[in-house]
């Protein structure tokens, strides 16, 4: 599913007008009626509403909205604010529509207001300012966002909440932004909606068909996209009845210092239920008997050192590396790590501690061979490349360091963005809070090397990979629950995501 910025968002609404063809305003209306079957879908018709509608065609739809709430039986009162007495067509339009039902009680603000009270059991519908805005609320409206986010009603947003901004809040004062507890969004996500800082002011999110041009969609390039369920699908290889462990990949892991044979572990577990014929696990002397008992399907590479990683080994006759979990940070070691992504022909995974080394020798983030995969948690990604302010910001540099370094980058969280040097970023959909555990990210590296190793290109083993960790993740929450989930979990449950998209 594509991520259109504010500016193609409006030119899909002209496309749509000009060739379904339909008026705008019956494009509004045919919007409005999603937007009320939603509300009506959550909401009882004993529930009192108070319409908040800008002078814009967001407003335009909250008038709309109001209309047909009110049809429907709802005891509703509206609130127009037209301050600089220039209204859109549309919402004025369904303004005068709504003037002609005696069943709504409807208020023009032109200069002061006096707010309506606002109680426990109502329902407030945000339709102030949608997808077009481009500053900070402020004045008046800044006051009266303040004003039903301290109220105890309940709110639902049209589109977007009145004052989040479509793509960057960097320098948006957050105070100053409608918290909905739920948000119906028109025929597509925007990007800011995939950001930790602004789930607060999104609540629920629900996202609208609402008929726009499907052919205009699908001609329209987008930066962002979110991957779905058809798209892993049609990305799974198929594994030939004749086939033998020599042509299903040979992995090389090199992880785990001593005391943290457990990353080693989930990285090496995880490989090998993402389907790799073999796996090598190169780890120090003294991890030798964990490994051994704990991964008896792997071949075990010991390190000279006893405690740590200490010398690149030879890596022609392995399909894929993944490198980086529990490795440790001493000196020996990095100087190890940076040999051995010199060396290495096969596609890369690297990790954790590989990416905690390449954050204390920022130089050698620019010697990366080509089409490395790089798999930073936010924290991570700060070291490398320093702090960012928030989550756009920090995306905005995933992207341009994967461009600059020809590098594939996974930034981890909630919704996980792979950033590809082409320029385009996919948003992973699956996943869930209860994945918030330690080792989680070992568990992805291993899944991203065993698909490397068994023949998947860096970016089909990325998008693959994430969503098969991401729904390993909720089917393993639905049933043992969230909080008790942890990494070994999500291995536990990766056959059970494999036969799903396979059935």
């Amino acid at each position: 599913m594509k991520i259109f910025t504010s500016a193609q968002i409006r030119e899909l609404d002209n496309y749509t007008v000009e060739h379904e063809p339909i008026k705008s305003i019956d494009l509004m209306e045919r919007a409005a009626k999603a937007l009320t079957g939603a509300i009506t879908d959550t909401w009882p018709g004993t529930t009192p509403v108070a319409v908040f509608a800008g002078p814009g065609n967001n407003g335009g739809d909250a008038l709309a909205v109001a209309r047909m709430l009110a049809t429907l039986g709802y005891k509703v009162s509206a609130y127009l604010f037209n301050i600089t007495g220039h209204l859109s067509g549309d919402c004025s339009t369904n303004k005068a529509r709504l003037k002609e039902m005696k069943e709504v009680n409807f208020t023009e603000v032109t200069q002061e207001f006096d707010p309506p009270k606002l109680e426990a059991g109502m329902l407030v519908v945000d339709g102030l300012f949608g997808a077009g805005i481009n500053k900070p609320l402020a004045g008046g409206f800044a006051a009266l966002v303040k004003y039903i986010n301290a109220s105890p009603a309940q709110v639902v947003s049209i589109d977007v909440p009145s004052g989040l901004m479509t793509e960057d809040n960097t320098y948006n004062v957050r105070a100053n932004i409608i918290r909905a507890n739920q948000t119906l969004t028109l025929q597509q996500p925007k990007l800011s909606f995939f950001f930790a800082e602004t789930q607060k002011f999104i609540g629920r999110l629900r996202t609208l068909d609402i008929g726009i041009s499907a052919e205009a969609i699908g001609q329209a390039k987008a930066q962002y996209s979110v991957i779905e369920e058809c798209d892993i699908r049609q990305r799974l290889l198929s594994r030939s009845p004749f086939a033998h462990k020599g042509q299903m990949g040979h992995a090389l892991l090199i992880a785990g210092s001593y005391g943290m044979g457990g990353a080693a572990i989930l990285a090496a577990r995880a490989c090998m239920r993402a389907g790799a014929g073999k796996l090598t696990i190169h780890t120090p002397k003294r991890n030798n008997m964990i490994m051994q008992t704990s991964i008896p399907e792997a071949v075990i590479q010991l390190d000279q050192e006893e405690t740590a990683f200490s010398e690149a080994v030879d890596s022609e006759d392995y399909d894929a590396l993944g490198i980086g979990p529990g490795l440790g940070l001493s000196e020996n070691t990095a100087i190890a790590l940076i040999a051995q992504l010199r060396r290495t022909q096969c596609p890369i995974v690297a990790d954790a501690d590989a990416l905690n080394i390449l954050a204390n020798h920022r130089a050698w983030i620019q010697q990366l061979p080509k089409e490395i995969i790089l798999t930073p948690h936010p924290k991570e990604f700060d070291r490398m490349t320093g702090n960012s302010a928030d989550s756009y910001e920090r995306l905005s540099k995933a992207r341009d360091l994967a461009g600059r370094l020809n590098a594939y980058i996974i930034l981890k969280g909630h919704y996980s963005a792979l950033c590809t040097p082409d320029g385009h970023t996919f948003f992973n959909p699956t996943g869930n809070a209860g994945m918030a555990t330690a080792g989680s990210g070992d568990v992805l590296t291993g899944i991203i090397t065993g698909l490397l190793a068994r023949g998947y290109k860096q970016a089909d083993a990325c998008m693959v990979g994430m969503y098969l960790h991401g729904l390993a993740g909720d089917i393993a929450a639905h049933h043992i629950g969230m909080e008790s989930l942890t990494a070994s979990d999500l291995i536990a449950y990766l056959h059970k995501a494999f036969m799903y998209l396979s059935d």
